[in-house]
């Protein structure tokens, strides 16, 4: 079921004729073409891409053999770019994962990766009408485009209880105190949250923050919405 290159003497064109050549010559052809193709497949990485679909799925080796008919040990041949597939291989390999053949041959999108610096940061207020500002916040990760959740560095100003606002969102929040003390209210509840101190809540529920104390409190706070 993999690629395979028999040496014959002749090769049968459709016209023509090969003059023999010798041993030697036969094997230094056969090493120059298998180094082509070789060098050919790596550069689509087929075996590292069967392994990523296979890992993605939580598949071993033996239960991806069971839907393909290939044994264990070649597919861990095929996966270390040892071994490549015939298409028709592949193509069965492709059907157990959903894809089609073009994703074995097409680049795969790169990775994201984005590096906010700490000069790139924009520092909003939490309401820009309100009369005070309960905290000034920093996005974390404004670059990322599509991002499934959302980070901020929270900066907390002096208030008291009775200025304190709820506000409530979609989803669920974490929140990581980095420096002071913090007062959080959900549902009616109170909670003090001091340096170094985490709280994952249901941010459906209306909530609010309360600086406690002079020294300066600032917080990492992660938000994600869910349907």
């Amino acid at each position: 079921m993999c690629f395979t290159v028999k040496n014959n003497g002749k090769l049968p064109f459709s016209s023509g004729k090969i003059p023999r050549k010798s041993g030697i010559e036969r094997k230094t052809n056969f090493i120059m073409a298998s180094d082509t193709i070789t060098t050919g497949l790596k550069h689509y990485a087929i075996g590292s891409k069967i392994r990523r679909l296979r890992l993605r799925k939580s598949m071993g080796l033996v239960e991806l053999g069971k839907h393909t008919g290939l044994s264990a040990a070649l597919l861990s041949k095929v996966e270390r770019d040892l071994m490549h597939p015939t298409l028709a291989t592949l193509l069965r390999i492709a059907m157990v994962f959903s894809v089609g053949l073009e994703y074995f041959f097409n680049p795969e999108p790169k990775p994201v990766l984005e590096i906010v610096r700490k000069k790139d940061r924009l520092r909003f207020p939490d309401s820009p009408d309100a009369d005070r500002v309960a905290y000034h916040f920093e996005s974390l990760d404004f670059p990322v485009p599509n991002r499934e959740l959302n980070s901020y560095l929270a900066d907390f100003e002096p208030g008291d209880a009775k200025h304190g606002r709820l506000h409530e969102h979609t989803g669920v929040e974490f929140l990581y105190v980095l420096s002071g003390k913090l007062e959080l209210h959900t549902a009616g509840d109170k909670h003090e949250l001091a340096e170094g101190d985490a709280v994952y809540f249901d941010s459906s529920v209306p909530h609010g923050y309360r600086r406690v104390g002079a020294k300066r409190t600032t917080a990492l706070v992660v938000t994600l919405a869910r349907e």
